[in-house]
Parts: C-alpha cells; structure tokens; sequence
C-alpha cells in the first residue's frame, strides 16, 4: 500500500489550490495519525476527559471523517452502506479489537481511499451525498482541514497530558 504523498504545504505556495488544498489536508491527517506513535495501547485509551474523547478514540473518529466527506458525501451511500457509525460522537466508541495498529492502519486506507475518491474531481464539482446538502469539493476540503486541525489540537493537550502528567 503506498503511503500519502509527502509534500509539505511549504512545497505548493506556487502550485495549483488543488495541491495546496490536499498538502494541507494531508499534513494534518499524518499528525493526527502519528500522536499515537511510541504510546502504550493503555495511553491510547486513556481517558482525560469526561467526554469519549482519547487519543485512539480521536484517530478513530478520523476514520469515520474521512468515510463521511470522500465517501458517503461522494458516493451518496448511506453510512450502514458504508460500515461507520450513525453518529459523530458513536465514532469514538473503542472496541477490544482496536489497537494502536489497527487504528492506524484503518486510519492510513481511509485516507488513501479519499484521495481515490477525489482524484478525478475538480474543487468546483458538486457532490450530493451530504446531509447538509449539495456542496462544492472546495468546501468539503476546506471543512475536513478545519476538523483534522481542531482534533490535532485536541490530540496535543492529551498527549503533553499522557506523557508529561
């Protein structure tokens, strides 16, 4: 399986919004995916909060973005289609089955697979499959930057708080 392109956003300044858009994207879904390198599987699931929110429970979440924008918003099948939760919150919800490795590697397809699902769209093409309604690629770019950017931020304070207590 190859591995997500490695182009910095410091690379495309001068390269089309297209590639500035997936440079960006791309770097926020690989810090996402790494906060859970050098972890033990009970740091993963460590809780911090009174929320669902751990750091396996975030990359995990991660994964039902992804399905959600570059599938279902593409492809308008349904979520139960698509194997993923119904809900946002239920996305955090961990399993015995779910480790380090698996979350990760889950996380790592899903992304290769919105980059599939994308490739041979334009920013200004309309997809359907969303709830909100019809929304330009454009948005739906600029809407998973802002959600992987928050939960990096989220992803930080734990992990200073699981490492540094």
């Amino acid at each position: 399986m190859p591995p997500l392109p490695t182009t910095s956003a410091e690379d495309v300044t001068d390269q089309p919004l297209r590639e500035q858009f997936e440079a960006f994207v791309d770097e926020h879904r690989e810090a996402l995916r790494r906060c859970l390198d050098g972890l033990t599987e009970e740091q993963a699931r460590r809780s911090l909060v009174p929320s669902r929110t751990t750091l396996l429970g975030l990359v995990k979440h991660a994964v039902f973005v992804e399905k959600v924008w570059f599938d279902e918003a593409i492809t308008c099948r349904s979520r139960a289609e698509i194997g993923i939760p119904a809900t946002p919150d239920e996305s955090f919800i961990l399993d015995e089955n779910d480790t380090i490795a698996t979350i990760q590697r889950a996380h790592r397809e899903a992304c290769e697979a919105s980059r599939r699902a994308t490739s041979s769209l334009t920013l200004d093409e309309t997809v359907h499959g969303n709830r909100r309604g019809p929304l330009p690629l454009r948005w739906v770019y600029l809407h998973v930057l802002r959600e992987l950017a928050q939960h990096c931020g989220h992803a930080d304070i734990l992990r200073e708080q699981i490492v540094n207590p």
